[in-house]
């Protein structure tokens, strides 16, 4: 790997409005070779129960992500001072079969992974990140989790198919890819069917935190008993973008008033700062429900502060 570290490009070298179109307009490569992290685009929609759209978060992420700039001024975080990332692009799913586009999204993670590469994801509906974690298990063992959504996706079926968006984590727990005790989920709220959509995980050992509780407070303390709660051992971030409330994220596909602030959204991020994290994603953004991009650009920060909490990022004092 080279010396030099890829850097974003900066605004004074070239207007945010132009240059190219990936993520933070990084340096873009074909593979994960030689990179510590790469933001990797999934543009799947084909488990969507309700309004379709995800498909196209990936591309307007990016675009969106010209605004970002290099350094975490709140938290000093200097990712491209030690890390060497780039964009890698899309995975290239069967826009037609959704069994099939799961055996391609493992098949790609398997070979990030194969480079020692960290994958942050920018989604695509919630049902890739079963895939994923089948990948990041096989290259680290059952991981913990943090998962932020307004829904547990724990469904057994939906409409008698065992995989879609409101199904994987009920699959990961049956294959055995979480550790149910290192698992919180974060922001559930809404109607449902029964209780058993929030008592189920509960059962597996998952720590649930309603939304309800997360009313008009900092979660700061909340993370930091995560933390405790986590421990040593390899973590996945997995971020719903639903987990927050639709007045500031309105660009996704199954809404649910009552939920988390932009705030709380990346206090849980960068609580997670000292957590091995070996990968995250950021799932649902569904641009056509908000024209003016605003719940794109908040996707694209959510994703650039998981960059800033990965092993190995330095801090400038």
């Amino acid at each position: 790997m080279s010396k030099d570290l890829n850097q974003p490009l900066g605004g004074n070298k070239m207007p945010r409005f132009g240059g190219p179109a990936t993520m933070m307009r990084l340096p873009s490569q074909p593979t994960a070779e030689g990179l510590d992290v790469c933001f990797v685009g999934v543009p799947l929609d084909t488990g969507t129960s309700n309004r379709s759209g995800a498909r196209f978060g990936p591309r307007q992420i990016r675009a969106e992500s010209c605004l970002l700039r290099p350094y975490n001024m709140a938290t000093r975080a200097a990712p491209f001072d030690s890390l060497q990332v780039a964009d890698i692009g899309d995975v290239a799913i069967n826009t037609f079969n959704l069994q099939k586009s799961i055996g391609l999204i493992e098949a790609a993670y398997d070979e990030i992974l194969s480079h020692n590469c960290i994958p942050l994801t920018m989604g695509g509906d919630h049902t890739i990140v079963l895939p994923i974690l089948r990948a990041i298990a096989r290259k680290h063992g059952p991981v913990g989790l943090v998962h932020v959504d307004a829904h547990a996706d724990v469904n057994d079926t939906m409409f008698g198919e065992k995989i879609a968006h409101g199904t994987p984590f009920r699959r990961a727990v049956e294959e055995g890819l979480l550790n149910g005790k290192r698992v919180v989920q974060i922001g559930l709220r809404g109607t449902g069917y029964e209780a058993e959509d929030f008592d189920w995980p509960r059962a597996q050992g998952f720590r649930v935190v309603q939304a309800e509780e997360c009313w008009y407070k900092s979660l700061a303390p909340l993370m930091a008993e995560v933390r405790e709660q986590l421990g040593k051992g390899p973590v996945y971030i997995s971020f719903d973008i639903d987990g927050l409330d639709p007045s500031s994220a309105p660009g996704t596909g199954t809404p649910e008033f009552g939920g988390l602030t932009t705030i709380q959204g990346m206090e849980i991020i960068r609580g997670c700062r000292g957590l091995d994290i070996v990968g995250g994603d950021l799932v649902e953004v569904a641009p056509p429900y908000d024209p003016q991009g605003n719940t794109s650009l908040l996707g694209a920060n959510l994703l650039y502060e998981m960059l800033c909490v990965l092993p190995g990022v330095q801090y400038r004092a």
